[in-house]
């Protein structure tokens, strides 16, 4: 492989991650003029692609918006805390750095071998949210991809019993904040090849993410011998997603059963009354 080899891929490759955010934001309405995005960087490769395709989107825009990157700092043991700052700094982005020890109560909390995911999101969301209405922020950016979306719809269904996924823009439950997954529609392939090429400085996480019992590990093999034994197969579940037909299903909430079948009655009698007027005499 030449040297331009690597650096035609990477091209390639922003290319395409570009578009398909560009088409998420546009699809989900996600930016508007004047709004002051907080994106969300963990240290890993999908909130690194993002912050980088939202700068470069930022650039171009027909639309003027504002990104403060954000880290929070959850006080794990050995989190090399100069990572972050350094990197962002050479990118040249505004950033700030949340420091709340909340390693501490999650593992005070939750008993050795148990997964810590559940209240270690619940803590972050909240210390992410009030520190949005403090700084006037309009939007939270979170780096959710297509393949984490199909791998929550799954979890939901299999553990949960309910059909819901990842919504691409989501108003919190008190109103205040509004969430947007830009990368939505970028598969995570993509992702993780691009980062390789950028060499991003990854932080691992050695809370919650490294945890060799998750079922989201599960879902994810799952999902990944599915499109090796049949290719094509997650893009069109992604695709699902956006071609719901709720009276195909069965929640009684979002059809009215009862009604069509009262109305289905209505057109049998008025099927045979019509029958009747053109009998001849």
């Amino acid at each position: 492989m030449n040297v331009s080899d690597p650096i035609k891929r990477q091209h390639k490759l922003q290319k395409r991650l570009r578009r398909d955010v560009g088409r998420a934001i546009d699809d989900y309405a996600m930016i508007e003029d004047g709004d002051k995005i907080m994106v969300c960087v963990s240290g890993g490769k999908d909130s690194y692609a993002m912050l980088d395709v939202l700068m470069q989107l930022q650039k171009s825009a027909p639309i003027n918006f504002d990104i403060l990157a954000v880290n929070l700092d959850q006080k794990q043991p050995d989190f090399p805390e100069h990572i972050l700052p350094k990197y962002l700094t050479q990118v040249g982005v505004d950033f700030h750095v949340i420091e709340r020890d909340t390693y501490s109560v999650v593992k005070a909390v939750i008993e050795e071998g148990k997964t810590t995911c559940g209240l270690c999101s619940r803590m972050r969301r909240g210390t992410l949210y009030r520190f949005a209405q403090e700084r006037g922020i309009t939007k939270i950016a979170l780096g959710h991809h297509r393949d984490d979306i199909l791998e929550t719809l799954f979890l939901n269904m299999f553990h949960g019993g309910k059909l819901k996924a990842m919504p691409a823009r989501l108003l919190s439950d008190d109103g205040l904040n509004t969430v947007i997954r830009p990368m939505a529609y970028a598969r995570e392939q993509d992702i993780a090849e691009y980062a390789q090429l950028k060499q991003y400085p990854i932080i691992p996480c050695n809370l919650c993410g490294s945890q060799d019992n998750l079922q989201r590990q599960h879902i994810k093999s799952m999902l990944q011998d599915w499109e090796h034994q049949h290719p094509g197969r997650i893009e069109s579940m992604a695709k699902a997603l956006q071609n719901v037909v709720p009276s195909q299903l069965m929640d009684t909430s979002l059809h009215n059963f009862k009604r069509t079948q009262h109305m289905a009655r209505e057109s049998i009698v008025d099927d045979a009354a019509l029958a009747l007027l053109n009998l001849p005499l």
